[in-house]
């Protein structure tokens, strides 16, 4: 589960880096060219240089993981623990010896690097909605009151700072989305529904109005279950699936104290990327974690 032998070897945290780096083969990180020679090396990282605009780099250049005097294998251990095991920035300054500035500053830079999901759907798609109680954390406020949305009743938005995440469940496919929004409102959901693979997609939702525009649109089969009425589940007509994936993703967020709204999009993207490695084995799942990121 833990690879132990990348963690305590920097050659060996090096080599993997470039493995995961250069999958596609070695080009230049400034031209784009793939006219490159080897050309000494750089302390463990092997070093090249580029014919075509005669500037050299490394394996560490123009990466996440660059301008660092913090051994490789430490950041490795970071992003792998901060993203298997959810550790807190404050538990992985007392783990790694690091400041916690250091640490959250090159975990954020991690963080803003990870892809943006790009739903397929196949149907038919369960979506359902949670609001995370997310305002000004890290910034000036401009009123003297607490700022995170904690009184707001109700469904809340973005300038509420009570801010909607979308929680999507393909059942054709099996992938599970979390996507925040501006707000929680028509135009948002067709906008998240949009990629489909099929001209009509069975959804599966609630009883909330927003969803009732989906009931006259060709483009759209929709199924729903009202809570209100205590309605759970008819047949395969319910959205479990997103409400268990959206326990799960508040789970995610506790350990980090509250996190700003302007910057919920990347801690999600980190979520998403632990559901996609919960059960490979150690080292794949580490090789899964920096592609998504080099």
């Amino acid at each position: 589960m833990i690879p132990l032998k990348t963690f305590v070897s920097e050659r060996r945290a090096a080599n993997l880096l470039a493995q995961v780096r250069w999958r596609d083969g070695v080009y230049c990180p400034r031209c784009r060219a793939e006219s490159v020679i080897r050309y000494g090396s750089y302390r463990v990282f092997q070093r090249y240089r580029c014919k075509n605009c005669d500037r050299t780099f490394n394996d560490q250049t123009a990466t996440v993981f660059e301008h660092s005097a913090v051994e490789l294998r430490k950041w490795f251990l970071a992003v792998y623990t901060y993203i298997r095991f959810n550790t807190s920035l404050r538990q992985l300054d007392v783990e790694l010896g690091v400041s916690y500035k250091t640490v959250y500053r090159r975990v954020q830079r991690f963080l803003r690097a990870l892809d943006a999901p790009r739903p397929q759907l196949e149907g038919p798609v369960e979506i359902d909605e949670l609001y995370v109680k997310a305002g000004l954390k890290g910034r000036e406020r401009d009123r003297p009151s607490r700022s995170r949305g904690l009184s707001t009743r109700g469904r809340g938005s973005y300038e509420q700072d009570k801010l909607p995440v979308f929680i999507l469940a393909d059942r054709g496919t099996g992938d599970r989305y979390v996507l925040p929004a501006k707000a929680a409102d028509e135009s948002t959901i067709r906008l998240l529904l949009a990629n489909r693979k099929e001209e009509s997609l069975t959804v599966y939702t609630d009883g909330f109005r927003a969803y009732e525009p989906l009931d006259e649109d060709d483009a759209f089969d929709r199924e729903y279950v009202v809570h209100g009425d205590g309605e759970y589940a008819d047949g395969d007509v319910h959205v479990n699936t997103c409400e268990s994936h959206g326990s799960l993703a508040r789970s995610w967020l506790s350990p980090h104290r509250g996190v700003s709204k302007d910057k919920i999009t990347p801690y999600l993207r980190a979520f998403q990327l632990r559901r996609r490695v919960y059960r490979k084995p150690g080292k794949e799942a580490l090789k899964t974690i920096l592609e998504t990121a080099l």
